[in-house]
């Protein structure tokens, strides 16, 4: 799956929040849905202009997001 010819990132639209291409739906918002439970028929049927594979890059673009966070663990 190659997220980045579906997801971009503009200052000027949601503060530069990483969205699905000519919408304002965030990366954030529908992993976000997922998270929550709804099937992704569910996000589909809510979002019309969406398709299958734009689900499936939000789950690639948090998947490579997470993949490269490093914790540093803090002691008290």
């Amino acid at each position: 799956m190659d997220w980045q010819a579906r997801i971009e990132s503009k200052p000027d639209v949601l503060s530069g929040k990483p969205c699905l291409k000519g919408t304002r739906l965030s990366v954030e918002h529908i992993v976000g849905l997922l998270a929550q439970g709804w099937p992704i028929r569910e996000v589909l049927d809510s979002y019309p202009g969406l398709t299958h594979d734009d689900v499936l890059a939000c789950l690639q673009y948090a998947t490579e997001s997470v993949a490269n966070d490093q914790l540093f663990p803090v002691e008290s």
